[in-house]
Protein backbone atom coordinates (compact mmCIF):
# COMPACT_ATOMS: atom_id res chain seq x y z
CA UNK A 1 0.00 0.00 0.00
CA UNK A 2 1.58 3.40 -1.05
CA UNK A 3 1.93 5.13 2.00
CA UNK A 4 3.58 8.80 0.39
CA UNK A 5 1.71 11.81 0.74
CA UNK A 6 1.11 12.06 -2.91
CA UNK A 7 0.10 8.37 -3.36
CA UNK A 8 -2.66 8.52 -0.51
CA UNK A 9 -3.59 11.91 -1.93
CA UNK A 10 -4.66 10.52 -5.54
CA UNK A 11 -6.19 7.48 -4.49
CA UNK A 12 -8.20 9.33 -2.42
CA UNK A 13 -8.93 12.00 -5.18
CA UNK A 14 -9.60 8.62 -7.31
CA UNK A 15 -13.19 8.25 -6.22
CA UNK A 16 -15.79 10.42 -7.96
CA UNK A 17 -18.19 10.75 -4.50
CA UNK A 18 -14.98 11.13 -2.22
CA UNK A 19 -14.04 14.41 -4.89
CA UNK A 20 -17.82 15.45 -4.54
CA UNK A 21 -17.32 15.20 -0.88
CA UNK A 22 -14.85 17.35 -0.92
CA UNK A 23 -16.25 20.44 -3.19
CA UNK A 24 -19.02 20.33 -0.87
CA UNK A 25 -16.68 20.99 2.03
CA UNK A 26 -15.17 23.90 -0.27
CA UNK A 27 -18.20 25.99 0.91
CA UNK A 28 -17.56 25.42 4.28
CA UNK A 29 -17.90 22.25 7.12
CA UNK A 30 -20.79 20.13 7.10
CA UNK A 31 -22.02 17.09 9.04
CA UNK A 32 -22.19 13.19 7.99
CA UNK A 33 -25.86 13.74 7.28
CA UNK A 34 -25.22 16.86 5.35
CA UNK A 35 -22.70 14.94 3.05
CA UNK A 36 -24.54 12.48 2.66
CA UNK A 37 -28.02 14.23 1.70
CA UNK A 38 -26.89 13.96 -2.50
CA UNK A 39 -26.02 10.24 -2.36
CA UNK A 40 -28.16 7.01 -2.88
CA UNK A 41 -25.82 5.11 0.15
CA UNK A 42 -25.91 4.86 3.91
CA UNK A 43 -24.49 6.81 6.42
CA UNK A 44 -22.13 4.08 6.77
CA UNK A 45 -20.73 4.16 3.59
CA UNK A 46 -20.13 8.29 3.55
CA UNK A 47 -18.42 7.67 7.27
CA UNK A 48 -16.18 5.13 5.26
CA UNK A 49 -15.55 8.10 2.08
CA UNK A 50 -14.99 10.47 5.01
CA UNK A 51 -12.25 8.32 7.28
CA UNK A 52 -10.52 7.69 3.42
CA UNK A 53 -10.41 11.58 3.06
CA UNK A 54 -9.43 12.20 6.61
CA UNK A 55 -6.24 9.44 6.26
CA UNK A 56 -4.99 11.19 3.50
CA UNK A 57 -5.11 14.48 5.50
CA UNK A 58 -7.68 16.22 2.80
CA UNK A 59 -10.07 16.76 5.69
CA UNK A 60 -10.12 17.48 9.64
CA UNK A 61 -12.87 16.76 11.35
CA UNK A 62 -13.79 18.22 14.96
CA UNK A 63 -16.08 17.22 18.00
CA UNK A 64 -18.69 20.02 18.19
CA UNK A 65 -21.00 18.36 21.07
CA UNK A 66 -22.73 15.52 19.82
CA UNK A 67 -21.82 16.28 15.84
CA UNK A 68 -18.64 15.67 14.17
CA UNK A 69 -18.25 18.31 11.31
CA UNK A 70 -15.64 18.09 8.52
CA UNK A 71 -13.67 20.90 6.62
CA UNK A 72 -11.20 21.09 4.19
CA UNK A 73 -7.78 20.93 4.73
CA UNK A 74 -5.63 22.09 1.51
CA UNK A 75 -2.32 21.50 1.83
CA UNK A 76 -2.61 17.76 0.56
CA UNK A 77 -4.00 19.32 -2.91
CA UNK A 78 -1.75 22.20 -2.64
CA UNK A 79 0.88 19.24 -3.08
CA UNK A 80 -0.79 17.47 -5.77
CA UNK A 81 -1.52 20.61 -8.07
CA UNK A 82 2.06 21.28 -7.78
CA UNK A 83 2.93 18.35 -8.90
CA UNK A 84 0.75 18.61 -11.62
CA UNK A 85 1.77 21.55 -12.07
CA UNK A 86 5.23 20.54 -13.40
CA UNK A 87 3.74 18.65 -15.54
CA UNK A 88 1.88 21.89 -16.61
CA UNK A 89 4.76 23.54 -17.72
CA UNK A 90 5.87 20.62 -19.94
CA UNK A 91 2.52 20.14 -22.03
CA UNK A 92 2.35 24.21 -22.41
CA UNK A 93 5.97 23.71 -24.38
CA UNK A 94 5.04 20.88 -26.21
CA UNK A 95 1.63 22.11 -27.22
CA UNK A 96 3.59 25.55 -27.63
CA UNK A 97 6.17 24.10 -30.39
CA UNK A 98 3.36 21.97 -31.69
CA UNK A 99 1.46 25.31 -32.76
CA UNK A 100 4.81 26.80 -34.23
CA UNK A 101 5.74 23.72 -36.44
CA UNK A 102 1.79 23.72 -37.39
CA UNK A 103 2.13 27.13 -38.42
CA UNK A 104 5.42 26.38 -40.27
CA UNK A 105 3.68 23.97 -41.94
CA UNK A 106 0.61 26.04 -43.31
CA UNK A 107 3.58 28.76 -44.31
CA UNK A 108 5.22 26.82 -46.14
CA UNK A 109 2.05 25.39 -47.70
CA UNK A 110 0.83 28.81 -48.71
CA UNK A 111 4.14 29.87 -50.10
CA UNK A 112 4.22 26.55 -52.68
CA UNK A 113 0.52 27.46 -53.95
CA UNK A 114 1.65 31.13 -54.02
CA UNK A 115 4.72 29.53 -56.58
CA UNK A 116 2.76 27.20 -58.42
CA UNK A 117 0.34 30.07 -60.03
CA UNK A 118 3.44 31.82 -61.14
Amino acid sequence: MATDTLSVTFAALADPTRRAILARLAQGEATVNELAQPFAMSLPAVSKHLGVLERAGLITRSRSAQWRPARLAAAPLAEASGWIGDYRQFWETSFDALAQHLADLQKTDLQKKGTDHD
